[in-house]
């Protein structure tokens, strides 16, 4: 989805930050981290709970139906929870090409934004985020255009007419918002909060 900066939420493009400094990191925050074993090791613990279900390889539309619980916390694209009845939302998709190269670091930062006539938006080397050592290195991420049924929905393109101002989710497809990490993870704490009283 080919669009301008101005046709877009102004949230979208606030996410991007333009720097005149030394300082080679990507956002400003005072504390940055990644998590030491990684994302994955959190999300399994976290999941590994007596009262926590897990149903992977499925979709939405395929076990609602099916679930007798007392709460759900739907994370998934917004639009098939509505089985597209207001029709497909947009979405922007990545397609991971990994490139390696036999040097210790390919990029001067971990992640480099190409805003402009390129087929791609950013790479990321993830070694400089995650600190690791090693004599090679690795350069990620392409995004494409989504296509329902085709490709992932990783971020939403909001625009007003996009909205569902009255109803509560939770992450970036069902919020449809353009979401951080570290403000997906405080939304879900402070859901958490509010439905565990």
């Amino acid at each position: 989805m080919q669009l301008q900066p101005e046709e877009l939420n102004p949230s979208v493009t606030a996410r991007v930050p333009g720097h005149i400094s030394r300082d080679d990191r990507y956002f400003r925050d005072r504390f940055q981290g990644m998590p030491l074993e990684g994302y994955t090791a959190i999300f399994q613990r976290m999941l590994d709970h007596s009262n926590i279900k897990l149903l992977l390889d499925c979709n939405w539309s395929d076990v609602k139906r099916d679930l007798s619980i007392d709460r759900t916390f739907y994370t998934g694209p917004l639009d098939e929870l509505l089985d597209f009845r207001f029709g497909p939302l947009p979405y922007r998709s990545l397609r991971f090409e990994y490139r390696t190269f036999s040097q210790t670091q390919c990029q001067p930062v971990g992640t480099i934004n190409y805003p402009n006539d390129n087929d791609f938006t950013r790479t990321t080397e993830s070694k400089i985020l995650t600190g690791q050592a090693s004599p090679c290195t690795t350069v990620v991420e392409y995004p494409i255009p989504h296509q329902p049924g085709k490709t992932i929905a990783y971020y939403p393109v909001p625009r007003e007419e996009n909205d569902f101002p009255h109803m509560l989710f939770a992450g970036r497809l069902a919020d449809y918002q353009y979401y951080n990490m570290d403000q997906a993870c405080a939304r879900a704490l402070s859901l958490a909060d509010q439905y565990a009283s």
